[in-house]
């Protein structure tokens, strides 16, 4: 039996050893912790989500929502996965961090066609394989593959929010409310008055930074921006950002907040809540004096702070097919996030779209034509675009998938439209048998 290697065993890599598996192939699937961890990574086991527990927005008008519909209709692993621990987040999909990643690892483990080696991957292996080593990719295996392509890594800089327990919030200065009232309260909203906004800001600004080596404001990617950089940015940059009251009532007052911070729910305890929008690389003990300046969490107790760590991606363009595979050689593919999809479900995304052409190269079958039209392949054809002289990571949306050929002029209408059009060939292809 043909046997498919994949090295990484993060959301991309889980993804792709699942569906090859899937299709009948054998996969040995490699991951070098426990033995050895990046800088952010704390757990041993797969999958793990180094930023947010959030996969963002649920809903189809919303171009990540119709790229979740679309891997839930074609098997997903990572999506199950996620919708089996599913945390009330309003309308979008968070999960319980460390159950998810338990229930990850336990399909891998006990699919009968994955076999886990434990260890560090230094070299590019033979084809056919995937690697999905992650934007955290080890030193060794960085060097390998900048040598297989004969030519240095792109890089940017990441950043994770701080988590907080519950209990220490003072529910007497927050609520619970989701944004416009969609959905079910959810949120956790600490408001802040004009003169504390103003202190805060004024302390955020000029609070220390951590160390990180090359680190400057511009190589920061925008869908990660640490707050304090943000705020350097203008005095209402955080305002129409992460602590944006709009759609927001404040029952001590009846009344608009002037800012914002939300909490969402970390864990299915209902025990740990994430600061939503503050990644960060300010030094620890400048986070909790700065962060305690929200009135409700004046005497928060956190129980991990922001970090940020160096991630480093690929000239896909230049290097990557539509499917993710080196254009020289086919059977040597890479997934996630060193191919500049940016998100976790894009990294799934990537993994999954990976495997199945692999799948059907090994296998001698006509690959499966994912069209512009459709989130998953509009994604593959954005990473290796040609045209592209500046790339950069990115994150699905509307505006790389085909346009439609009638106008709507209301964006909702317009996006939900294209998320039918999506799903109407996702069926089609589901039904001739993908």
């Amino acid at each position: 039996m043909d046997c498919v290697k994949v090295v990484g065993a993060g959301l991309a890599g889980c993804e792709a050893a699942w569906q090859l598996a899937q299709r009948g192939l054998q996969v040995t699937l490699y991951e070098m912790k426990p033995h050895k961890k990046s800088p952010a990574h704390h757990v041993d086991t797969f999958a793990e989500l180094v930023c947010s527990n959030s996969l963002r927005g649920d809903r189809l008008e919303n171009a990540v929502g119709l790229l979740k519909e679309e891997l839930r209709r074609m098997g997903s692993l990572i999506l199950s996965c996620a919708e089996a621990t599913r945390v009330e987040a309003g309308g979008c999909l968070a999960v319980d961090r460390q159950g998810f990643s338990d229930l990850v690892t336990e399909k891998i483990r006990n699919h009968p066609n994955i076999t886990v080696v434990y260890g560090e991957v230094t070299q590019v292996p033979e084809g056919p394989v995937i690697i999905a080593s992650g934007p955290l990719t080890s030193d060794a295996l960085s060097q390998a593959i900048g040598e297989y392509f004969g030519q240095d890594y792109l890089h940017f800089f990441d950043a994770a929010a701080p988590l907080v327990s519950a209990e220490s919030v003072d529910m007497t200065k927050a609520w619970w409310q989701s944004r416009y009232d969609r959905g079910t309260p959810d949120y956790v909203n600490c408001a802040m008055n004009k003169e504390e906004y103003d202190a805060f800001l004024e302390e955020l600004i000029h609070a220390q930074e951590a160390e990180v080596h090359g680190f400057e404001d511009k190589n920061v990617f925008e869908g990660c921006m640490p707050v304090e950089v943000m705020a350097r940015r203008g005095y209402d940059t955080l305002r129409f950002g992460p602590l944006k009251p709009v759609g927001l009532v404040d029952p001590n007052t009846g009344k608009e907040p002037y800012a914002v911070v939300q909490l969402r729910q970390d864990n299915a305890a209902k025990s740990v809540y994430n600061l939503v929008g503050f990644q960060t690389h300010l030094k620890f003990p400048e986070q909790k004096r700065v962060f305690s300046m929200i009135p409700a969490l004046r005497n928060a107790e956190f129980v991990r702070y922001g970090v940020m760590h160096r991630n480093t991606f690929l000239q896909s363009p230049k290097l990557l097919d539509r499917y993710y595979a080196d254009r020289r050689n086919p059977l040597v593919a890479f997934a996630g996030q060193m191919t500049g999809v940016e998100g976790y479900v894009e990294s799934a995304a990537s993994g999954f779209l990976a495997a199945v052409a692999m799948a059907a190269k090994v296998q001698g079958k006509p690959i499966p034509e994912f069209p512009q039209e459709t989130a998953i392949g509009a994604l593959g054809l954005y990473i290796s675009d040609e045209r592209i002289e500046h790339f950069q990571p990115m994150n699905v949306n509307f505006s790389i998938i085909s346009p439609l050929q009638q106008r709507i002029r209301k964006k909702a209408e317009k996006n939900l439209a294209l998320a039918n059009r999506s799903l109407a060939i996702i069926d089609g292809m589901l039904q001739d048998g993908i």
